[in-house]
């Protein structure tokens, strides 16, 4: 009884220290940290490639190689655009020809930069995964920084 006791008594003492350790690791990064984390990643990569983009007030970064006409697209709109969308190691996850899609079913990265462009617009979009598809595996990674090369042909 003694023996089982003492086996009890350290087995509790052992479970204990791992369950304390276990929750002092931190696996889970806050919508902040992956924020920030997001911001450093498109601005190495804008260093790296030496482009030079601005960013609105949300953190959505744009090079517009071709501003187009001085009308913008409205979430109400319904574009016609040629796209490349990419990760940032290059990797190339969907592409348009002239695609046809209303502003309001895209992600929130392009309802935010695509009003950057008018018609005959061309340039960049490098959008944080807060804006994209976030900690979802869409399109294919999870917490991904996305990146497009867009052209605007009317909305």
């Amino acid at each position: 009884m003694q023996n089982i006791k003492k086996s009890m008594k350290r087995y509790l003492a052992i479970l204990s220290a791992l369950l304390i350790l276990g929750s002092c690791s931190k696996d889970v990064v806050t919508a902040e940290e992956q924020f920030a984390i997001d911001i450093k990643l498109i601005e190495d990569y804008l260093k790296s490639k030496n482009i030079t983009a601005e960013k609105t007030i949300d953190g959505v970064y744009y090079v517009i190689e071709n501003p187009g006409g001085e009308v913008k697209p409205k979430i109400t709109n319904t574009l016609t655009v040629t796209y490349k969308g990419y990760f940032l190691d290059g990797i190339i996850f969907d592409s348009g020809e002239k695609a046809v899609f209303p502003l309001s079913v895209t992600i929130q990265g392009w309802q935010i930069g695509m009003p950057k462009f008018g018609k005959g617009g061309k340039g960049k979009l490098f959008i944080p995964s807060k804006w994209a598809y976030g900690a979802s595996a869409q399109p294919g990674r999870s917490n991904a920084v996305l990146a497009f090369d867009i052209e605007v042909f009317d909305f």
